[in-house]
């Protein structure tokens, strides 16, 4: 967590000073920290907007902060939103705009395009997000239906030049996902975002249908002159994270399996692949699995339970007790899905323990209750709002 702590990284990132003015605009998890960290080490005059989760906020002097809804869009997003554009009319070529973006930028980051209003973005999203849609295509719609995503922003920043510091939470950094990428060139199309909700029987509004068939409202694409002056640039991501904990395991003496921040997938079936894998370990010496990326749920149950809880209870199913296997798997922002965890530990006794309760597990998974379980376990991991956010972490530790 130290290695992608935005105070930490930022300031090395940032670029010279303009002739004119700079304005600070952002968005997401992270945003609010990135915003400190710009006004500690910044020795001119600043002014600007960032948007962040509830409980995600910093205090700043000089920069706006405000907090709003994650992962549904709000009213308080939607305001603040808004209020970008105008500041960012009528600059001039010397002046500059720093652009903060993390991860959650995609809600926090609200303008319904068109005749979208807020309350059917809201609906659409909430549908996405318990589809089994997997990050990049949940964004693909939501670039589709904003007037500041999917480089959208950019536009309206030009002719000033745009600086954007990115601390990544998408598997593979592209850039075009994360936040919906509203700094960056957008590959997808209108077409692309009516086949996402096609695939996963997203019904939606007229008013949704009637965007997505505007070719007039068609995101900027790679090439567009409003990209001339901006740069885009990873300051953090989930592979640092990986590479810091692999550092401190190899110092320790344990073996490293790196499986990289690409990982994506259903979250049961990610554990249940990953606890083969470990088992296939044992008897090896000490070691440790790492993997980072964004696995998925598809909400079948009336549970309650992140990603990262319903990986760590499909682990443990999986396991079985094996007595020499222990887990964690943790959002980095601190927050598991919409709970108050960061996610969840396994050990060797974690079905023991829920059967001596009189716990199903089986039945906790179907419930997509991962939640529920690890409560009653007091196994959940609670750090509350970490301030950074390069999505999940996952170590198993074989202990020989």
């Amino acid at each position: 967590m130290r290695a992608v702590d935005p105070a930490r990284i930022v300031p090395a990132h940032l670029p010279p000073p303009p002739k004119g003015r700079t304005l600070v605009i952002g968005a997401g998890k992270a945003s609010a920290v990135m915003a400190k960290a710009v006004e500690d080490h910044w020795q001119r005059p600043l002014s600007g907007i960032v948007i962040t989760r509830y409980g995600h906020g910093s205090p700043c002097r000089q920069i706006e902060i405000v907090e709003a809804g994650h992962p549904l869009p709000d009213a308080a997003g939607g305001d603040a939103t808004r209020r970008m554009p105008d500041m960012l009319h009528g600059l001039t070529l010397d002046d500059l705009v720093l652009a903060l973006i993390s991860g959650g930028g995609s809600a926090l980051l609200v303008q319904p395009l068109g005749p979208v209003t807020l309350a059917e973005k809201q609906t659409v999203t909430k549908a996405l997000l318990g589809s089994g849609a997997d990050i990049g295509e949940i964004n693909c719609v939501r670039k589709h239906l904003s007037a500041v995503k999917g480089g959208r922003l950019a536009r309206a920043a030009a002719p000033a030049r745009l600086h954007a510091l990115i601390l990544s939470d998408v598997a593979g950094d592209d850039l075009s996902v994360v936040a919906s990428g509203p700094t960056v060139p957008d590959p997808t199309t209108q077409a692309d975002a009516l086949a996402v909700l096609a695939r996963y029987r997203v019904e939606v509004p007229k008013s949704v249908e009637s965007v997505l068939a505007d070719p007039r409202l068609e995101t900027p694409k790679p090439g567009a002159p409003e990209f001339i002056r901006v740069k885009n640039e990873i300051v953090g991501s989930g592979l640092l994270a990986l590479r810091a904990a692999a550092k401190m395991a190899e110092a320790a003496g344990v073996r490293v399996i790196q499986l990289g921040d690409e990982i994506t997938g259903e979250a049961r079936e990610v554990a249940g692949k990953q606890a083969e894998l470990a088992k296939a370990e044992l008897g090896k010496g000490p070691a440790i699995i790492l993997s980072g990326g964004e696995t998925t749920v598809t909400v079948k149950g009336e549970g309650h339970g992140g990603r990262n809880s319903e990986y760590g209870l499909a682990l443990a199913i999986a396991l079985r007790g094996e007595p020499n296997i222990w887990a964690i798997a943790c959002d980095t922002d601190g927050i598991d899905g919409n709970g108050d965890n960061a996610g969840v530990l396994v050990t060797p006794y974690t079905l023991s323990r829920a059967g001596a309760r009189g716990i199903d597990p089986a039945e906790a998974l179907a419930r997509n209750d991962s939640y529920g379980f690890f409560l009653q376990l007091e196994d959940l991991v609670r750090t509350g709002p970490t301030r950074t956010n390069v999505n999940d972490f996952r170590a198993i530790f074989i202990a020989s």
